[in-house]
């Protein structure tokens, strides 16, 4: 199966970019039956493939489906979603080791639903790409962490050196589903294509202990969270970091605070000259009243310098301080030679890649 994005799929979403961005009010009342489209269904299928994965909680693998037929599969799931009788299965946690230390919790969906949130993704993303800041760079197509890194070099060489380096405590964890809902509908109103994206937050967890005895978690009652492991959870948590992205833009903290924000995933850094501290209490203000937290272990200000493609504090000895280098999330990962100076001019991106 090729990887390549059909021609047909690709005017789709090409239509929905220019459709959103054109008219930035705008709001699509019919896009399930999109969703549904078998030749969707089928990219779906071949973009989870791709990525293989383990088994969820029905234990049903990719060989398995290929064993029974592709097409058949795919006819049986075009048919529940056609019907409205499609519903989510629960997700199975497992615990995967942190680089620092300490676990993460990742949701395995079924390979049945995770085929339906690529294919959502497919039709949802091109609406909201139009509406992302430009500062935000985690899980969006044709950008990565390493643009981010450069942006954020970009900046520091222009004079943006009081920086507040930032993270969210348990962003994935807290999002919360009321808001984030009204956030979607700001451009989706379908209810059918709501109602999805509702079932995938509401999921029931199924956790084994190590006696292997089943425990379960979430469901209905869960207000919060969008399971990491799904493949609609990054898109979804984009476009809940983007209300602080556009509120900061909308009230003009950039002016304010001469500064700029770069965030990736639940990690960002603003750049200001001169009024961090500042920014840091607005931010901090903000965040609790979208009902975010604030990392405080992880969330500093600092003066720093541009060195070549490393990062020096100002003000301290450089034996204590030696060059500072970004992994690819743009964290610091320790001790550095000073890198040849070069500095970097890329040029914005343009978020219409279809």
């Amino acid at each position: 199966m090729s990887l390549e994005t059909p021609e047909k799929i690709r005017s789709l979403q090409r239509k929905l970019y220019c459709k959103a961005k054109a008219e930035p009010a705008f709001r699509l009342y019919i896009l399930y039956d999109k969703i549904c489209r078998a030749d969707i269904l089928l990219r779906a299928y071949t973009l989870a493939r791709a990525n293989a994965g383990a088994p969820g909680v029905d234990g049903m693998t990719f060989g398995q489906i290929e064993a029974a037929g592709v097409d058949a599969w795919l006819a049986g799931l075009h048919e529940d979603l056609v019907a409205k009788i499609y519903q989510s299965d629960p997700v199975r946690r497992v615990m995967i080791p942190k680089p620092g230390g300490g676990e993460r919790p990742l949701g395995i969906p079924p390979i049945r639903d995770r085929v339906v949130q690529a294919a959502a993704k497919i039709v949802l993303e091109p609406i909201f790409e139009a509406d992302f800041e430009d500062g935000a760079y985690g899980y969006r197509p044709r950008r990565s962490a390493i643009d981010a890194v450069k942006e954020t070099h970009r900046l520091l060489c222009r004079g943006y050196t009081d920086v507040v380096d930032a993270a969210l405590s348990k962003y994935f964890d807290t999002i919360p589903h009321a808001d984030l809902l009204r956030s979607v509908a700001r451009r989706v109103l379908d209810r059918k294509v709501l109602r999805l994206i509702k079932l995938w937050l509401q999921v029931p967890v199924e956790e084994r202990d190590g006696d292997g005895k089943r425990h379960m978690s979430g469901g209905k009652s869960n207000t919060r969270g969008t399971p990491q492991g799904g493949v609609a959870s990054p898109l979804l948590s984009v476009i809940y970091m983007n209300r602080f992205l556009k509120h900061w833009r909308l009230t003009g903290r950039g002016e304010v605070f001469h500064a700029h924000v770069i965030s990736y995933a639940d990690d960002f850094v603003i750049l200001s000259r001169g009024h961090a501290d500042e920014a840091l209490a607005w931010t901090r203000a903000v965040m609790t009243k979208i009902g975010l937290t604030l990392n405080e272990a992880k969330t500093s200000v600092k003066s720093v310098v541009a060195v070549g493609l490393a990062v020096k504090p100002v003000g301290k000895p450089d034996a204590a301080n030696p060059h500072v280098r970004f992994d690819e999330r743009g964290r610091e990962t320790g001790q550095c030679h000073r890198a040849r100076p070069r500095l970097y001019r890329s040029k914005a991106r343009s978020a219409m890649f279809w």
